[in-house]
């Protein structure tokens, strides 16, 4: 499931500022899909009243955001729990 979570947020995210910056004929469809996500986040940027030039850098976000997820995922493979503040809190076993 990481893998995939991955692959997905990848091919959302970061593929499109691939494809723009590829100097290929694609490189135009590329930078119409991350005009669109930037445009998709506009009213999230409105609603927290945030500046409308955070809207390019969503595949940066998204970026962080995955290796947040990798992190999370490879803390919960070793056996640490969430923490927060320095404090742990123990994985329940399932």
């Amino acid at each position: 499931m990481l893998a995939a979570t991955v692959l997905g947020l990848a091919l959302a995210f970061v593929a499109p500022v691939a494809v723009s910056l590829s100097g290929t004929e694609s490189a135009v469809l590329g930078l119409a899909a991350w005009a669109a996500m930037a445009l998709a986040f506009l009213p999230m940027l409105r609603f927290y009243e945030r500046s409308p030039a955070w809207a390019p850098l969503l595949p940066l976000i998204a970026i962080v955001y995955m290796a947040a997820t990798i992190d999370s995922a490879r803390r919960h493979w070793l056996g640490r729990g969430a923490e927060w503040k320095g404090r742990t809190q123990q994985q329940s076993r399932v």
